[in-house]
């Protein structure tokens, strides 16, 4: 079995879902006593965050890329960042390491097709939602990806960082995102990407009429396959 190594803390909410997602994924296929193989550092998301909102992409990557590097050093085989937002930078990280660093876009944008959509919507954090980095990369397989407006892409971000990530989670949160989902389907999603991997803490299938893409579950579950091939 490979060695998982996981870039996460960004929120650790989330990267809890990284942690138990692989070990009952090893332990269904395998069997027995049988957990994932794994190497975690776990970063401080508030200095991550801070770097976010002051445009200090540079000083992430930093940071992200010498993680990277003590994760190999420790022998990963691979190395998951487990978030989407800081695959901005998923570019600096790969550069700074030998082994493979798994894209989450690639993962979604795969499972996108896997479903025969065209045309998805995409929830996630501000930057994710607005910078072309993410969009990109699900487009380059094809998909064409819309976001909400404004207003709700504000409303989205602030429900990330001011209740998820600290482990709110609220029925009226989730109704608003039900809304927004809904008008992403008005606009013609025929999915819905969940491109935050807090966002899944909260929403699931049973609130879109649409498939979703768990984002978290779909990277851990690449991972393992590549671990476990």
């Amino acid at each position: 079995m490979k060695t998982i190594g996981m870039i996460g803390g960004m929120s650790w909410e989330s990267t809890a879902i990284y942690y138990r997602e692989a070990n009952e994924l090893v332990r269904d296929r395998l069997g027995g006593l049988h957990s994932a193989k794994i190497a975690l550092a776990s970063l401080d998301f508030q200095q991550i965050s801070e770097l976010q909102s002051a445009d200090r992409w540079n000083d992430a990557a930093e940071i992200l890329a010498h993680t990277a590097q003590g994760l190999e050093h420790a022998g990963a085989d691979m190395v998951l960042i487990c978030t989407n937002t800081m695959h901005l930078l998923v570019d600096e990280v790969q550069a700074s390491v030998q082994v493979p660093v798994l894209h989450i876009g690639d993962v979604a944008g795969e499972a996108v097709v896997a479903q025969g959509l065209k045309k998805v919507g995409l929830l996630g954090t501000a930057f994710t939602m607005e910078k072309a980095f993410y969009r990109d990369r699900i487009a380059s397989h094809g998909v064409e990806v819309i976001v909400p407006g404004e207003e709700d892409r504000q409303a989205v971000h602030r429900a990330i960082f001011d209740e998820l990530a600290v482990g709110v989670s609220s029925e009226s949160t989730r109704a608003r995102f039900r809304s927004i989902i809904d008008s992403l389907v008005a606009e013609g999603a025929e999915g819905i990407i969940l491109g935050c991997t807090e966002i899944e803490l909260l929403v699931t299938q049973a609130d879109s009429l649409v498939p979703v893409f768990p984002t978290a579950k779909l990277h851990i579950e690449a991972a393992v396959d590549l671990a476990l091939s």
